[in-house]
């Protein structure tokens, strides 16, 4: 025996057949990131990687195994370079960043290259260690542990994503079934029988998956992840551009496409440091998708698509809220606010579709509305200012005794109380909107919303600012919005129902001179506050349910420091009992046949399995006992001599002697189990050898 563990040239199509598998295992595995990239840059990226090692470890099955390394890492590199179109000098940085990347992108993502690396690689090195397991070893299934390791890292990067790989796990389960029997030098019979029956007990684990408490809410990593600091977006935030725009007014900004108007909002600014609004906005880059802010109730679905003319900056305009957007590469959301920004300055004539959901809450949900608890959307700067935003808050809605009355009492206040001037001057700072509050009582929505957005704060109503547009001129289905269309807007965040938008500004020519959107909203809320005064509808109480947002808290899966311990213990305690059952079932199986030649027989392959020559079926008996002198060939040669009758001779074999050579068998095998370590025994048995 020369100790060689590769399989003889007489198995090399069944290695090819088990390479094969492997292959497709990998991609598998692989396709389980169709949660995170679209489809076709997908299978692109995949295709190299879990073909090529395969087909070198085909090759360099008889070469050193640093020979097929070397190969893979160069073909590897030579992969890389259709993916990035180039030669990429930064492709290992890449692929060192790509998993920060990924944790802090809203799914699906875009198709990048210094993304797509990491599906390339974690294929890949699938792929070459299960290659190079089926080529170099005589193992049965051991070759399916580093697909199933990239296909947990997909699911893992993947938590986010749309559709399930629910599918891919039965895939993987089928799979590796088949390379159990190819490696186990079944006949195509057992393949025939082996994979229908795998395929059912797969259907049945996919029916079964989501009844799982760990399925109802997986571990999302990206709650653990850094994400990007607040930044500013442009030199000049969109609210102070409000005055300049209004001064000329005809400059044409965008143009959307929509089967009904609406206020187009570009940025959302929540942050007030006493002399202008900034955004806290964590912009993370997205495919399209952007994640809904968890409010329940009937909305309408509003299909836009946005042409850029004249529109500065980054930030992208659309109507409240977006739900997904097609056609802006390197498109970035902020999930909080849903405000959407282009990672570069999008070009006159630039086009993009947006899918927004508007919702429509119900009387009742509007009544019954308690704000929500957060103290930095109440946060005041310091100074006297605040007594005195106080003091006139108070004022505005005296006799207010519900939080939604008192909003809509501080807007009807400021509606009726200060005029719309675009000649007033610019600026929202303190000092500044003191001097609008109390001396000039003129503005335009720059200093309106920032006055009520501020005079919330000390109500202990959570606000933030709205810079956006009216509707636009109307013309056969699109709406041409221009500078003077400008309009900023307050907003207060409600538990269950969101974020409000309040329009505190008057009309040019009073408070009756508004457009479409703003005046049905405005006829709305004093609808509703005349509801309160006449007692129709009880005052609104605290909710007892808890918020969307603390509600999840709750319901969120196991952590994955208990995750991966236990899935690892269960798959480590399935393959132990594998291992252990597995044999005793091959040995009791030909013990147990029917024909005393398969008896025989058998009782030769269990010996030859007991001696590890498992693989070597191309021995004869006499090359099997010249191999094993001493105490083992004291039962072995007539082991060997009964098994040679049972091959050639013509006549039939009494069960006395199928009997005689299960006792020669049984009796090899103890003295194999006397001279082989215990150690050798176990690591022989955890292979399925």
């Amino acid at each position: 025996m020369t100790g060689d563990t590769r399989p003889d040239e007489t198995n090399a199509g069944r290695t090819l057949v088990a390479l094969a598998v492997a292959a497709a295992l990998s991609a598998a595995a692989g396709w389980a990131f169709h949660r995170v990239f679209p489809v076709q840059p997908l299978l692109l990226t995949l295709a190299p990687a879990a073909l090529v090692p395969p087909v070198v470890a085909a090759l360099t099955r008889r070469r050193p195994l640093w020979l097929s390394l070397l190969l893979n890492l160069l073909l590897w590199s030579l992969a890389t370079i259709p993916l990035y179109q180039a030669v990429a000098p930064s492709v290992v940085a890449d692929l060192a960043n790509s998993w920060q990347a990924l944790l802090t992108t809203l799914l699906p993502a875009q198709p990048e290259p210094r993304l797509l690396v990491l599906v390339h690689t974690v294929t890949w090195l699938a792929a070459l260690t299960a290659a190079e397991i089926v080529t170099r070893t005589r193992t049965r299934v051991t070759a399916a542990v580093p697909p199933f390791l990239a296909y947990g890292t997909a699911l893992l990067l993947s938590v986010d994503g749309e559709g399930d790989n629910l599918g891919i796990a039965a895939a993987l389960v089928v799979l590796t079934v088949a390379l159990a029997l190819v490696r186990d030098d079944r006949p195509a019979t057992w393949l025939l029988a082996g994979l229908p029956a795998a395929a059912v007990l797969a259907a049945l684990a996919m029916v079964a998956a989501p009844l799982l408490p760990i399925a109802a809410e997986p571990y999302n990593p990206r709650q653990d992840a850094e994400l990007p600091p607040p930044v500013r977006v442009d030199s000049v935030s969109p609210l102070d551009r409000v005055s300049a725009w209004l001064q000329i007014p005809d400059r044409e900004l965008f143009t959307v496409t929509a089967a009904k108007p609406a206020n187009w909002r570009l940025a959302v600014l929540d942050r007030y440091d006493g002399v202008r609004w900034t955004s806290g906005a964590r912009f993370q880059p997205t495919g399209g998708r952007v994640p809904g802010d968890g409010r329940p109730g009937a909305a309408d679905m509003v299909q836009q698509t946005v042409t850029i003319g004249d529109l500065p900056g980054t930030w992208l305009p659309a109507a409240e809220r977006p739900a997904e957007v097609k056609g802006v590469p390197g498109l970035g959301v902020d999930p909080t606010s849903g405000a959407l920004l282009a990672l570069a300055k999008p070009g006159k004539g630039f086009s993009y579709q947006v899918t927004s959901k508007v919702a429509k809450p119900s009387k009742e949900d509007l009544l019954a509305a308690v704000p929500v608890r957060d103290p930095a959307l109440t946060a005041f700067p310091p100074g006297p200012q605040e007594a005195e935003f106080r003091k006139l808050a108070q004022e505005a809605t005296k006799g207010a005794d519900a939080p939604i009355k008192q909003a809509y009492r501080l807007q009807s206040y400021l509606r009726t109380n200060a005029r719309y001037d675009v000649t007033a001057p610019p600026g929202h700072s303190l000092k500044g909107l003191e001097f609008f509050l109390e001396t000039t009582h003129r503005g335009t929505s720059e200093q309106f919303a920032s006055a009520f957005a501020l005079m919330a704060r000390t109500l202990g109503l959570p606000s933030r600012v709205v810079v956006g547009f009216r509707p636009g001129e109307a013309a056969g289905g699109r709406f041409n919005v221009k500078s003077g269309h400008v309009m900023a807007w307050a907003e207060i965040n409600f538990e269950g129902l969101g974020w409000r938008p309040f329009y505190p500004t008057p009309g040019k020519s009073g408070a009756k001179d508004d457009h479409d959107v703003v005046s049905s909203a405005i006829e709305e809320s004093e609808r509703l506050e005349g509801e309160f005064t006449k007692g129709g509808i009880d005052k609104p109480r605290p909710s007892g349910k808890p918020s969307a947002g603390r509600a999840r808290e709750g319901d969120e899966g196991l952590p994955l420091w208990v995750i991966i311990p236990g899935t690892g213990a269960g798959l480590l305690l399935l393959y132990g009992g594998a291992a252990m059952l597995l044999p005793w079932w091959r040995r009791r199986r030909r013990r147990s046949a029917a024909a005393p030649e398969a008896k025989v027989l058998g009782a030769w392959h269990q010996t030859c399995d007991d001696l590890g020559l498992r693989a070597q079926r191309s021995l004869t008996a006499a090359d099997v006992v010249d191999a094993h002198p001493g105490t083992i060939a004291h039962h072995l040669r007539p082991l060997a001599d009964i098994s040679n009758f049972v091959r050639y001779a013509p006549d039939e074999v009494a069960h006395e002697a199928a009997d005689e050579a299960w006792r020669r068998s049984d009796a090899v095998r103890r003295a194999v189990r006397k001279q082989t370590p215990l150690k050798a025994r176990v690591r022989r048995r955890m292979l399925l050898r």
